[in-house]
């Protein structure tokens, strides 16, 4: 069933506010997805420096030390900012590539979350509320997020089992549904150089849009092809660094509500996770329409 919500603010005042509003949003879809939640927010980053945000089981053993490790292997400062079972690194962004490759020498059993300039995404099993509370979501500042709550069908329910999914960039996908191509795409995918971390059919379709845009198209025209492309029922929100993105199948049969007011754009499976956002009694309210594409940028 699960449950998605998503935030773009227009209302740079609305910034600081973005993480407890988002995550006011997912907890109120709890009961769709008890499994697994995670958020992503697409914070401001201006120094220029990359983010890696990576997670352990064991992150008092896993994260000691990590920082001066990285620094050495990689002959440049990394920094470390710990947040539970999560941490973020953070470095020049000429040394991402060499400091994911010495990542996985020094600490194999860590996983990467996410990487851009912008993104950060908090994923674990657990109830929404204990996810948000455990990374302190309420705190983050933002201008877009995305968050989700699981409820699994067909794989398992793991940390990286949890959405959101991050195939490129500041890029993620969360997915409400089933796609019925997946290992046939799966397949196509790795043929074309595309990683994957589980045998999440939602991980799929993240690493589809990913390759679309590595491959020249913006995010409104790889939403637009995944309609060809994939089979079986979606309902798809998608972030990258500057943009925010809706689709659903052609069936359409997965619920979704948006709404738009001069100070944002949200997303919510269902209705009620939009009625405490500010101004909602003001704004157009709409249900996204079939094999349609719905995207906005700064």
């Amino acid at each position: 069933m699960c449950g998605i919500v998503g935030l773009f603010l227009k209302d740079k005042s609305l910034e600081p506010r973005l993480g407890e509003m988002l995550s006011d949003m997912l907890v109120t879809m709890t009961d769709r997805g008890p499994d697994s939640a995670g958020i992503a927010i697409y914070g401001k980053n201006g120094d220029g420096f990359e983010k890696m945000t990576i997670q352990s089981d064991n992150p008092v053993d896993d994260f000691k030390n990590l920082d001066k490790e990285l620094s050495k292997a990689i002959s440049t400062e990394v920094g470390l900012h710990l947040k539970s079972t999560h941490a973020v690194l953070k470095m020049a962004s000429t040394h991402s590539d060499q400091a994911r490759t010495a990542l996985a020498k020094v600490r194999p059993n860590v996983r990467i979350m996410s990487t851009g300039h912008n993104i950060e995404i908090y994923k674990e099993v657990g109830l929404p509320e204990n996810v948000a509370k455990r990374f302190e979501i309420s705190n983050m500042g933002g201008s877009h997020g995305i968050g989700h709550t699981r409820m699994a069908t067909e794989s398992a329910v793991t940390t990286m089992g949890a959405h959101p999914f991050s195939t490129g960039a500041d890029q993620c996908l969360v997915h409400n549904g089933s796609l019925s191509n997946h290992n046939s795409l799966r397949r196509k995918l790795k043929r074309d150089g595309m990683s994957f971390e589980t045998e999440n059919d939602s991980e799929v379709a993240a690493a589809y849009l990913t390759y679309k845009m590595q491959h020249g198209s913006n995010l409104g025209e790889a939403m637009e092809a995944s309609l060809n492309d994939l089979d079986g029922f979606f309902t798809f929100v998608v972030g990258t660094k500057d943009g925010f993105g809706v689709v659903r199948d052609p069936i359409a049969c997965k619920p979704a509500v948006m709404a738009e007011t001069d100070r944002y754009v949200a997303f919510g499976s269902e209705y009620r996770a939009l009625v405490n956002l500010p101004g909602i009694e003001e704004a157009r309210v709409w249900e996204p329409e079939p094999a349609t594409v719905y995207f906005w940028e700064h």
